[in-house]
């Protein structure tokens, strides 16, 4: 029934222009070039009136009077404390607005609304100092402390942004007192700035009275001076612990006196048991909404701040986060620690005990509903999908490991380790230890890694001089990458997943943590790796979609229709199997284009002819690799090139997968081949090359297929090249030999160089200079062609070009056969291929593969089929 509402500075603009009153007091209108003298002297008034009004209506008891009329306790106010009782529970609602939110006097009318539409019975208010102006106050401190006497000039800066602020939304004596206790205040803080100065260093109490004071002057404008209620004790690590059953009692008195139905506080600041002021330090502002709210076990705490809400991953590192509808307290807190721009992990605290819900709001987007953080029930699905609500990370980290085999079994020693760190102030982030106890290795911001690591070696110098322990290692340029959800506790796999997704990303991760809460997962990784294994993961868990970043190299015939394929097949593909294919660089011999975010597949051609550059394989790789958008990248090479091929060993050792029609690897020195395999097996890269053979026939995986099962090969034997097939299944009768090439050639079945289909023939290559030539030469063996026809002809035969492999006796040929007609060589069509395999399985009647084996549509397919094949590995469903 309550409601509690945390606002940064002047929330009376927005109330005054929500409420004006009939007879507004008469204020001089300031001479403010480019603005409307008559209206600024309507809002002005607007705004006295209204709290001024709400001062006598509202809140009675003189809410914002000097603090020592409290401190003032004739017997009508004892009576009333005795008496007014604070009323507690859901018909309170508590909202707090960021400095932010209070920016502009458009906003301050946008906050008015927000709190006069909540129809919440009793609403309390909490607020932050004006946006910036806590940095300000710190920095006046440091500036002292430093004896830089430019804090004079800061502190001046502080004054006239307050007073601007107080002539924008005051009038009358309300502007004359708090203008006059301005000025009274900032002659105080000059004073104890300048004894600052001299001593060249400041109390943490001196230093909180100072950075306090930009909640307090936004309270001496209208609210509740909050040093009056909340009591804290420092704890002596730049925190502070409430006490809640001192606040709770100072809450009532100052209810007793003000039982006011809206109550405007500030946050931040508070007092120490022996009355003398402090901060609740950094993010204390969302620290005192969560404590008042507990105070007055309110309904709900509303954070107002500038994003639509909690979302699943960074999203300046992760484009598809989404903001999430629900977190529970714990999956909040754990993001909190992890570097997330959640809340502090304080302010979770306080209303975890009474189980009230925190709410974070956009003050600019009203219809977003934001994200809800309450108490969650335990997984009870076990949905793997959705076990990881989100994903957070920390850079700039030092991972330190104490190796030995003297650690095992020895008591303490894991004690004089952090007792060490404790030492030096360092904050460790996270531990992990072998279950061997011969190592443990934990987590330092990397500032403080130095003092660390020479703490850690004068404390164990003669373990180390002894061999007790080996080494203190301290391995440089760290993150750490969490994964964060309630749902993941008893849910068998996650982790398998989590390190499946980081390692088909090339992710190598150098330690491990989990909690046995089980509600996070930790890992160590390098830091260059970091933006890369957080999309993988959240890719993997959170949205089940498997992105990957593609470059095309050759935009020829093939590379072309692959093209427009991807294009007409790309949204089907996101929609039904949530693969999401972005061509990032499509690159020809002369010019390439290159994207960051994704090319346009319906307009690729224009933007090669205009708005490309001079192609540069090198740059065109570099561009693919470096892209931390997506952390699955594979290059298609749809090119004949040799050169081109002779770079996939380099492509995949830098963990980009290589997919291929381009013959020219698999079929160069076998040295070459065998390497290149190597590394791919070796690594979780890919290197698919099914239409290298057969075009988008399933050759290659079918004899990859009967070799993991265990099948053994005895023959293969058939036509492998659709060029050749077309040529002689269309050289009959009266035709020649070179229309058939010729007619192969304008057919697209041919390599773009037709020697490459025909150098198997004893027409050797070497013989012209270019494929020009060639073809042009070639008429000349049409009467040999001939004779070769006829003879096969008058015998019942046709010729057919085919591959041999004999396994059994290790011999191979490639040559012209002739086959009876009614042999399955015999009976192809078109460019088709077929290859029959005999093995251990198949050895009374082999395995045939039979189809097209040329051909851009069919070629471009299986290229795509790979591309595909390689996105379930990496996660798409298959």
């Amino acid at each position: 029934m309550w409601s509690l509402a945390v606002a940064s500075p002047h929330p009376a603009a927005a109330f005054a222009a929500a409420r004006p009153r009939s007879r507004p007091r008469p204020a001089a209108a300031p001479s403010h070039r480019g603005v409307n003298p008559q209206q600024w002297r309507c809002e002005k008034t607007q705004a006295w009136s209204f709290w001024s009004s709400l001062r006598a209506c509202d809140l009675p008891g003189g809410l914002y009077g000097d603090v020592s009329k409290n401190m003032l306790k004739p017997a009508a106010v004892e009576q009333a404390e005795a008496s007014a009782h604070l009323p507690k529970g859901d018909m309170w609602s508590v909202h707090k607005f960021g400095g932010t939110c209070m920016g502009t006097s458009q906003r301050i009318q946008n906050v008015a609304d927000i709190i006069l539409r909540d129809p919440s019975e009793r609403k309390l208010v909490v607020v932050s100092a004006m946006s910036k102006v806590t940095d300000m106050m710190y920095n006046l401190v440091n500036k002292a402390q430093s004896r830089d006497d430019s804090y004079i000039t800061a502190l001046d800066e502080v004054f006239e942004k307050h007073m601007a602020a107080a002539k924008d939304l005051l009038g009358g004596e309300d502007l004359a007192r708090f203008l006059s206790q301005l000025h009274a205040d900032v002659s105080n803080l000059k004073a104890m700035l300048r004894a600052i100065c001299i001593a060249g260093h400041a109390t943490e109490s001196f230093s909180d009275f100072v950075v306090g004071h930009g909640e307090i002057w936004s309270a001496q404008l209208f609210w509740m001076d909050t040093r009056e209620v909340l009591v804290v004790n420092p704890t002596g690590s730049n925190q502070v612990d409430p006490d809640y059953l001192e606040s709770e009692k100072q809450l009532e008195k100052w209810f007793a006196r003000q039982p006011a139905e809206t109550i405007i506080a500030t946050g931040f600041i508070a007092s120490t048991p022996e009355n003398i002021p402090t901060t609740l330090k950094r993010d204390g502002s969302d620290f005192s909404a969560a404590i008042i709210g507990s105070l007055v076990k309110a309904g709900q705490v509303t954070i107002w701040t500038d994003v639509d809400g909690v979302f699943s991953a960074d999203p300046r590192k992760v484009s598809e986060a989404v903001i999430l509808s629900t977190l529970s307290y714990q999956e909040a807190w754990e993001m909190s620690y992890f570097g997330a721009n959640v809340l502090h992990p304080r302010t979770i605290i306080p209303v975890m005990k009474y189980n009230i819900p925190i709410v974070i709001r956009n003050m600019f987007n009203i219809s977003a509903p934001g994200t809800m953080i309450c108490q969650q029930p335990a997984n009870e699905s076990g949905d793997l999908e959705a076990c990881v609500k989100a994903f957070a990370t920390i850079d700039k980290l030092s991972l330190v490991n104490v190796e030995g085999t003297g650690m095992a079994g020895v008591p303490g020693t894991a004690s004089a380790i952090f007792g060490a760190v404790k030492d030096v102030g360092a904050n460790v982030i996270m531990i992990s230890q072998a279950s061997s106890e011969h190592s443990v290795c934990f987590a330092v911001p990397e500032k403080e890694v130095a003092a660390v690591s020479a703490a850690l070696h004068v404390r164990f110098r003669e373990a180390l001089s002894a061999g007790r322990l080996s080494k203190v290692e301290v391995i440089h340029n760290c993150s750490i990458l969490a994964a964060v959800g309630l749902k993941m506790a008893s849910t068998p796999g996650v982790s398998a997943t989590l390190f499946d997704a980081l390692a088909k990303a090339n992710i190598n991760v150098r330690a491990i943590a989990q909690g046995c809460s089980e509600y996070n997962i930790t890992v160590v990784l390098k830091q260059e790796d970091c933006v890369r294994a957080l999309r993988a993961a959240h890719s993997r868990f959170f949205l089940s979609k498997t992105t990957l970043a593609v470059g095309i190299i050759g935009p020829g015939l093939i590379g072309r229709t692959l093209l427009n394929q991807l294009k007409d097949q790309a949204a089907v593909l996101k929609e039904n199997m949530n693969i999401d294919l972005r061509v990032m660089g499509i690159t020809g011999s002369r010019t390439m284009v290159l994207s960051d975010t994704g090319i346009d597949l319906a307009h690729w051609k224009e933007q090669l002819q205009t708005g490309a550059e001079p192609a540069n394989l090198d740059k065109f790789v570099d561009h693919l690799s470096e892209n931390q958008l997506f952390p699955n990248r594979v290059l298609v090479d749809c090119t004949a090139d040799t050169s081109v091929a002779s770079h996939y060993y380099d492509w995949l050792k830098k963990g980009i997968h290589v997919i291929t029609p381009n013959k020219k690897a698999n079929s160069g020195p076998a040295d070459k081949y065998l390497k290149l395999r190597t590394l791919q097996r070796a690594s979780y890269t890919h290197y698919f090359y099914e239409a290298t053979v057969g075009a988008g026939l399933p050759i290659i995986s079918t004899l990859r297929g009967l070799l993991e099962t265990g099948d053994k090969i005895l023959r293969i034997e058939g036509i492998f090249s659709g060029t050749l097939s077309y040529i002689f299944n269309n050289f009959e009768g009266t035709r020649t030999f070179s229309d058939v090439v010729s007619e192969a050639k304008e057919a697209g079945y041919t390599e773009p160089d037709p020697r490459d289909d025909l150098s198997g023939t004893d027409v050797a290559r070497k013989s012209c200079s270019t494929a020009d030539e060639y073809m042009q030469k070639l008429p000349s063996f049409d009467q040999d062609w001939a004779r070769e026809c006829k003879d096969a002809e008058a015998a019942g035969e046709v010729l057919r070009y085919v591959g041999v492999v004999d396994v059994v006796n290790k011999e191979g040929q490639v040559e012209l056969r002739r086959y009876k007609k009614d042999h399955p060589f015999a009976q192809l069509s078109g460019s088709d291929n077929i290859i029959a395999f005999t093995t251990s399985r198949y050895k009374e009647q082999p395995l045939i593969v039979r189809g097209p084996g040329a051909g851009a549509e069919v070629t471009a397919g299986g290229v795509f089929s790979d591309i595909l094949r390689l996105a379930s590995y990496l996660g798409a469903p298959s």
